[in-house]
């Protein structure tokens, strides 16, 4: 009799399998046909030694206009950060499926979350610079609403993890609705909350210069200024000064959100009799200076971002006449055309970035190699710190105008996140295995292709359409500054009024965003 020892393919697994082939061809394909080879940038080499001779010595701006223009940057941030949180709150207790008061309140809030996240953020700037008018108003707007996208979904996961137990406590002793959210929910969703709120504020700060670009003002439109003008060296220095913003902003929110995710393991100290609120101990003073402190950096950037109520109201109230300007869409010639371009540079770009990324990450996992991690996750932070919108621009001039320079700024940008999420997925896999392999004998090579590899393979793949995902939204970005694909249609529709046609590239990115989307949710659903 035969026994069977490995179980049939299932038709979901053979189906996703065909799919990630006929993926990874299509970016490989992707980078061919974009010419991105040896001896293109064997070619460019003279242009970036000309580049790095027109850009040296950099150019600083005074110091009173270089901390004006970094608090005006980073107010306007915080700003769009806090609105995120205001309205991902709300939205994520409707969307969590153990505090929404009904179905379709969870469905409306899930599909506002997507389309947040499916929206590029400059798509958002442009509209509400024409409804509001110039200012940091429009950029607060479009920031802190496309955060929404990432913040509302992780706020309502959150809240569907927590223990139910203090909830019905709470329900138990007679409180309503709200008092349970306030008593039995926030408690326990706080530190993730303020965790994922400082992650954005890191993303927000990358994505406030690519809004300069637009007209948001502050560092990016600086940077813009500069570059219009060819005047390298003063644009440079202020990226450098951006980067070294970006790589300090990372560290700081990094360390907070290690801090308030690790696991408590003090007990309070018993309450005397009568005693209605608990000790001023050193941690309960900390987390109270820190909120004060919270409290004015929040103050302090509201006044910095120089926000205006009486800009607000007066632009609802033309906002019907507005929308008339971007409605009905005008799909003029070329737009699907540079909408499959910027889909080629996102293929091609994760292709090379995961090429990139995947031995990063390896040597920067503690149980991989732990000689070099250390090393390696400070080269990743300080990848993670450039922004990806600087990269295009020294690619824009190095390569020339086109989408190489946008997929191999992309490609490069990849090395930070995917880096990172490379390297946090084999530092998580279980220790057994690879105990077990070396208790055998077995070297450091086999273990981690017997046991460490095949155990992240499935978070591997997971990482990679995230990273697609976002690579398709960043391509639409990078465009503007001339790496190719759409983005530069998007631009030239919003200088010569042609909202039409900003509302054509909305609706195409939108929904090849969508369809992205909800591929990866199904390959990692049969892959994990």
């Amino acid at each position: 009799m035969t026994v069977r020892t490995l179980a049939r393919p299932r038709t979901g697994s053979v189906a996703a399998t065909v799919a990630l082939v006929a993926l990874l061809g299509l970016a490989a394909w992707a980078v061919a046909d974009l010419r991105i080879n040896v001896a293109t940038l064997t070619d460019s080499v003279g242009n970036a030694v000309d580049f790095a001779g027109r850009m040296f010595p950099l150019d600083f701006p005074p110091v009173g206009e270089l901390l004006a223009l970094t608090g005006k940057t980073l107010s306007i941030v915080v700003c769009a950060t806090l609105l995120s949180v205001l309205v991902s709150t709300v939205l994520a207790v409707l969307a969590a499926g153990n505090t929404t008061p009904h179905r379709s309140a969870r469905l409306g809030s899930r599909a506002v979350i997507v389309a947040a996240r499916a929206v590029p953020d400059v798509v958002l700037a442009i509209v509400f610079f024409r409804l509001f008018g110039f200012g940091a108003l429009a950029g607060v707007l479009a920031m802190g609403l496309h955060s929404v996208g990432m913040v509302g979904k992780l706020y309502a996961d959150a809240i569907e993890q927590i223990d139910e137990g203090p909830r019905s406590a709470v329900r138990a002793g007679g409180a309503q609705g709200g008092q349970e959210l306030v008593a039995g929910v926030l408690p326990q969703v706080l530190p993730a909350f303020v965790a994922t709120a400082l992650h954005r504020l890191d993303i927000n700060l990358r994505v406030s210069v690519v809004l300069g670009f637009v007209g948001v003002d502050g560092l990016g439109y600086a940077i813009a200024t500069s570059l219009r003008q060819l005047d390298y060296r003063r644009g440079m220095a202020l990226a450098l000064v951006v980067l070294i913003l970006c790589i300090l902003v990372e560290l700081l929110s990094g360390a907070l959100r290690r801090t308030l995710l690790r696991p408590k393991a003090t007990i309070p100290a018993p309450r005397r009799a009568g005693q209605t609120s608990p000790e001023w101990t050193f941690a309960r003073v900390r987390k109270t200076v820190y909120a004060g402190l919270t409290a004015l950096v929040v103050l302090a950037s509201v006044r910095g971002a120089d926000l205006s109520v009486s800009q607000f109201l007066g632009g609802l109230g033309d906002l019907g006449h507005t929308l008339t300007f971007f409605w009905p869409p005008e799909f003029v010639d070329g737009l699907l055309e540079d909408l499959w371009t910027t889909v080629k540079i996102a293929l091609a770009a994760t292709l090379l970035g995961a090429v990139l990324a995947l031995p990063v990450g390896a040597l920067a996992a503690r149980n991989v190699a732990p000689k070099t991690a250390r090393y390696l996750r400070m080269v990743i932070v300080v990848v993670r710190g450039v922004p990806e919108l600087v990269l295009a621009i020294v690619f824009v001039v190095i390569t020339g105008l086109g989408p190489v320079a946008g997929a191999l700024a992309l490609a490069v940008g990849a090395v930070g996140l995917l880096g990172k999420l490379v390297a946090d997925s084999l530092e998580e896999v279980d220790p057994g295995p690879e105990q077990a392999l070396r208790a055998t004998g077995a070297g450091s090579w086999q273990v981690f292709f017997s046991a460490t590899l095949p155990q992240a393979a499935p978070a591997f793949v997971a990482h990679v359409l995230y990273q697609l995902d976002t690579n398709i939204r960043s391509a639409t970005l990078l465009g503007i500054v001339g790496a190719g694909g759409i983005g530069f249609q998007l631009l030239n529709a919003s200088r010569v009024v042609e909202f039409g046609v900003v509302t054509a590239v909305l609706v195409l990115v939108f929904a090849a965003v969508m369809a992205v989307e909800l591929l990866a949710v199904w390959l990692r659903r049969v892959v994990g």
